[in-house]
């Protein structure tokens, strides 16, 4: 059973990222979308609303199962046998990081393989800060995120 790991920060789970899950879910037995915990970032939702926002997101699909890591992602995929990472990509920016990130990643777990996922046409103008700036100025986000997120999003920005 190959289970691969979707980490990220998912602050907030936009169409892009469940793009990349719906894709995967096809290639792999198991998906473990990871919430990463980073100390340092400041996010808009807090790790517990970003998780049920991807629970309830990723309930259609079988094979895939949302968890929140506040450890190295190497280490995560350790404990859990995972054996790919997997990282979507919009352009050669974030190829250039993820691969640096990817090189990281084998020394400190030489087990695991980071597998990129370009993401579709479409998708690809959508980036997290790009979507809360939008919102908090009262633009249209719901090209971008699915409507339990806009929804989540406007309430930060008390734009109910």
């Amino acid at each position: 059973m190959t289970t691969a790991v979707f980490p990220g920060s998912f602050d907030p789970p936009t169409f892009g990222h469940l793009n990349i899950i719906e894709r995967s879910c096809r290639l792999f037995d198991k998906i473990d979308v990871v919430i990463a915990v980073n100390p340092d970032k400041q996010y808009l939702f807090s790790s517990s609303e970003r998780f049920a926002m991807l629970q309830k997101l990723t309930e259609g699909y079988k094979n895939v199962s949302v968890h929140i890591c506040n450890t190295l992602i190497s280490d995560y995929c350790k404990k859990v046998g995972a054996k790919v990472l997997l990282r979507g990509i919009r352009n050669i920016n974030d190829f250039s990081y993820e691969f640096d990130l990817s090189l990281i990643n084998r020394s400190l777990n030489q087990e695991v393989e980071t597998l990129f996922v370009p993401t579709e046409q479409r998708y690809f103008l959508i980036r997290s800060s790009s979507i809360k700036e939008l919102a908090r100025y009262g633009g249209d986000i719901s090209a971008m995120v699915p409507p339990i997120v806009e929804m989540a999003i406007k309430a930060k920005y008390n734009q109910d």
